[in-house]
């Protein structure tokens, strides 16, 4: 089937987009997050903290109207992999979908809320408490921490050039 699709030109979105989303989840399971910033290290914490670095990565491919597709692959290799996720863990074929369906409405929330925060609409530590820390205020010391890095890596991903984007390459310089 590749052979197939290199013929006719098209493209396998999981190849294109695995490189990406990879370095979301690793960009999103840096340790400073949880011990300087202070998200929870839970399961919880862990996908709103990789929600939170998926959105900024989505942010930044609709600002290239070239990567419109690559948000869509981008986020059914999100729904597949909570979908496995959520199977591992031991959730049943019956509350799967539910479940996902649940966590594509966070993620929608989640993007609008980063979206306004990180173009100037809208307080970015808000928008962290409310969504990564569910509400529940950090230590302003760790509070702190988690905005400037978080707007750090975006400004960080709006200045790269959008194909080394797409490519994965995203990682942040050490905090």
């Amino acid at each position: 089937m590749s052979f197939l699709n290199d013929l006719l030109g098209r493209k396998n979105p999981n190849l294109v987009m695995q490189p990406l989303y990879n370095a979301v989840i690793a960009e999103g399971r840096q340790l400073d997050w949880y011990e300087q910033g202070a998200v929870p290290d839970t399961l919880d914490g862990r996908f709103d903290m990789i929600a939170a670095i998926l959105c900024a990565v989505m942010i930044r491919l609709e600002q290239a109207e070239e990567a419109r597709q690559e948000i869509a692959w981008l986020t059914e290799l999100f729904v597949t992999d909570m979908e496995g996720q959520l199977r591992q863990i031991g959730i049943g074929d019956l509350i799967v979908g539910k479940r996902v369906g649940e966590m594509m409405g966070a993620l929608g929330g989640r993007l609008g809320a980063y979206r306004n925060a990180l173009t100037g609409t809208a307080d970015l530590a808000e928008a962290l408490t409310r969504n990564l820390y569910r509400g529940e205020a950090p230590a302003q010391e760790a509070l702190n921490f988690t905005t400037k890095c978080f707007s750090s890596f975006y400004d960080h991903i709006v200045k790269t050039d959008i194909g080394q984007v797409i490519a994965g390459n995203i990682a942040r310089a050490n905090s």
